[in-house]
């Protein structure tokens, strides 16, 4: 496909007597209608919002291509995330809808490789903690920096709880890098620790299966690897088996996202 001019992407150009809005427009048209720091209300507006934030994710994917877009983004950084944050939410809002609102969701396209392109890594997120401490815990706008970078992107979002549970036991003697990988070793520990209990699943089995699911990346919820860290459970009793199943999948899951890319 070939690509348009900077310009047309940008300042949005006409075609055949009609107006195709650039990036500007659509960003002043969504500033307007839904300001950053203001909830979106109604099924209606949501859905209006993530379509109109959708279109603009593919417009910056097109003009990054282009060096002169640098500096011309319009939206602070602390805005753009605000807004992925909101994205975000409804694509998990409407994940979870009803079957009675299956029909809401078929025409709503959610552009998620694209957020995936724009994820906020760790360092970031603990560079604002270092800004943060060194603010002795008071600048209150750092801290909701920190709380737009974490909901923004979607591994953040699964360690929101680890990060805010840090932040809270900072103090004058923290160093945060340090004290960070500490904190994350004693707590991967303790939760591990708290799931093999919880479950009655077999402890060495466990340990080893939650390494190996760091070392590749994934969790592997099918094959005989799974059936061996499992508490003894009836095999005839079929249904309540295969839930209780799915249910230690679950927190696996859970913990995996939680823990993994943090290096412990």
């Amino acid at each position: 496909m070939l690509l348009g001019s900077f310009e047309d992407y940008y300042y949005g150009y006409d075609d055949d007597k009609k107006h195709i809005m650039g990036y500007e427009e659509k960003i002043s048209q969504l500033i307007q209608k839904y300001p950053p720091d203001e909830t979106i209300i109604g099924e209606s507006a949501k859905r209006d919002f993530i379509i109109s934030f959708g279109s603009i994710l593919r417009l910056r994917n097109i003009l990054s291509s282009f060096d002169k877009f640098k500096g011309m983004e319009i939206l602070s950084e602390g805005d753009f995330q605000n807004y992925l944050g909101k994205y975000e939410d409804l694509n998990e809002e409407f994940k979870s809808k009803s079957e009675d609102s299956e029909s809401i969701k078929d025409d709503l396209v959610f552009e998620m490789e694209l957020v995936r392109q724009l994820e906020v890594n760790i360092d970031y997120i603990l560079m604002l903690v270092t800004k943060y401490h060194k603010s002795n815990c008071k600048d209150q706008e750092i801290r909701s920096s920190i709380d737009k970078a974490i909901r923004a992107s979607m591994s953040p979002r699964s360690k929101k709880d680890l990060i805010d549970g840090f932040i809270n036991k900072i103090n004058a003697d923290t160093d945060v890098m340090t004290d960070w990988a500490k904190f994350v070793k004693e707590q991967k520990e303790s939760d591990l620790k708290d799931l093999i209990k919880d479950e009655n699943l077999k402890e060495s089995e466990t340990r080893n299966f939650i390494d190996h699911s760091f070392r590749d990346g994934q969790v592997k919820t099918i094959g005989t690897d799974i059936e061996k860290i499992l508490p003894p459970m009836g095999r005839f009793n079929g249904g309540n088996r295969n839930e209780r199943k799915q249910a230690i999948i679950e927190k696996l899951l859970k913990f995996f996202d939680k823990y993994f890319g943090l290096g412990v």
